[in-house]
C-alpha cells in the first residue's frame, strides 16, 4: 500500500503558474502509475494528468494540453503538476493517484491522497 500527500495548492490570479507536489510513502514508488485528478465544486472528479512508472510516458486531458505538466523523481518519491496560464476554470481541489497498472491511464486508481484546494482569481 502507498500513502500520498499533495501539497503546493492556494490562490493564484488567472495566467499564474503553481506547482503541485505529491509525497509518496510506504511500498516502492517507482513501481506506481501516478496521476492527478480534479473536482470543482458541484462537478464529478476529472483526469488531468497521469505518467508511467519509469516516467517515459505521460498523458495529458485536453483541457490542460500545453498548460500543465507532470513528472516525477523516483528517488524522491515525488509526482508533480507544474500548471502554468492557469485559468479560472481550473479553480479545483485536486488529488493525487497511485496505481500498480502499468501505463498512463485515466480511471481507475487505486490509491488516493487528500487533496489540495487550487483558487484561480479572475
Amino acid at each position: 500500500q502507498v500513502q500520498l500527500v499533495e501539497s503546493g495548492g492556494g490562490l493564484v490570479q488567472a495566467g499564474g503558474s503553481l506547482r503541485l507536489s505529491c509525497a509518496a510513502s510506504g511500498r516502492t514508488f517507482s513501481g506506481y502509475t501516478m496521476g492527478w485528478f480534479r473536482q470543482a465544486p458541484g462537478k464529478e472528479r476529472e483526469f488531468v494528468a497521469a505518467i508511467s512508472r519509469g516516467g517515459s510516458m505521460t498523458r495529458s486531458a485536453d483541457s490542460v494540453k500545453g498548460r500543465f505538466t507532470i513528472s516525477r523523481d523516483n528517488a524522491k518519491n515525488t509526482v508533480y503538476l507544474q500548471m502554468n496560464s492557469l485559468k479560472p476554470e481550473d479553480t479545483a481541489v485536486y488529488y493525487c493517484a497511485a496505481d500498480l497498472t502499468p501505463g498512463v491511464r485515466t480511471m481507475g486508481y487505486d490509491y488516493w491522497g487528500q487533496g489540495t484546494q487550487v483558487t484561480v482569481s479572475s
